[in-house]
């Protein structure tokens, strides 16, 4: 039997050497902690801070999170990422699909170390997009697009409905994130699943034009669907993650060069 979903929020106090560092962890929309979790459980191994909250509206029922707002999700993620600024010399951002989104917010308005998104949504293609500041006052929800793992037998947890407000909520927090892209300059790097159900190639245009000032690496990842920290290449996932936040640490250490390429663009 699959054990149910775990929706509680992670903590993990810095425990290794050298300077301290400490990564924030996001979920996705209508997601929680759960399919991130092994995620943030694996840089905790590496020694790293660790904080992953339950992002407001989250880990409940869709009707909560038709009562929140965007700013309310930003907000749960930035109080984690300042906890984390007390205690850590360098912090590091990362999320899943939404979660890269806000990941990126966070990027373009704090001084942080680098970020690390996986299938990061941006743009909302979907041709009802536009509608939704009107439909969703006579729609309450939509079937969700959830679950979407290459993986057998694997659960993510999410609601299996989409409220609408909601998704009116998330498409303006996509837009006012793009708009904040170019004052991102830390180094990004994406895991982008080549195929992906829930967040087309448009989000990954928007990504690349707006990260102007940004380095920015891309790695493919060819055997995982959208939720990839649960799919087949999780474990690229843990351990690219932590190699790349030794490289950016590395960076900022006396002597280093402070030069970055633009790979995989």
């Amino acid at each position: 039997m699959t054990p149910a979903p775990d929706h509680s929020p992670f903590s993990h106090p810095f425990s290794g050497e050298g300077p301290s560092i400490g990564v924030v962890v996001s979920h996705g929309f209508t997601g929680s902690p759960h399919g991130v979790r092994a995620w943030a459980e694996s840089l905790a191994r590496e020694g790293y801070a660790v904080r992953m909250p339950l992002l407001p509206g989250h880990g409940t029922s869709w009707q909560e999170l038709a009562r929140t707002r965007w700013q309310e999700w930003h907000a749960g993620l930035e109080a984690a990422y300042l906890e984390l600024a007390e205690e850590c010399e360098h912090v590091v951002v990362a999320g899943l699909s939404m979660g890269g989104a806000l990941a990126l917010r966070l990027a373009a308005t704090h001084p942080v170390a680098g970020a690390v998104l996986v299938n990061p949504g941006l743009v909302i293609d979907d041709p009802r997009a536009p509608l939704a500041g009107f439909l969703r006052f006579v729609l309450k929800s939509t079937p969700a697009i959830a679950g979407d793992i290459l993986k057998e037998g694997v659960d993510e947890g999410a609601y299996a409905r989409t409220p609408v407000a909601a998704a009116y909520e998330l498409n303006k927090m996509f837009k006012d994130t793009v708009r904040l892209l170019p004052r991102v300059t830390a180094p990004v790097r994406v895991y982008r699943s080549t195929v992906d159900h829930v967040v087309s190639e448009a989000s990954m245009t928007a990504l690349r034009r707006g990260l102007v000032n940004a380095p920015l690496e891309v790695v493919q990842l060819r055997n995982s669907y959208h939720v990839a920290t649960m799919d087949n290449d999780a474990p690229q996932i843990f351990s690219g993650t932590a190699e790349f936040i030794r490289s950016i640490v590395a960076a900022h250490e006396p002597g280093a060069s402070s030069s970055q390429g633009r790979n995989g663009r």
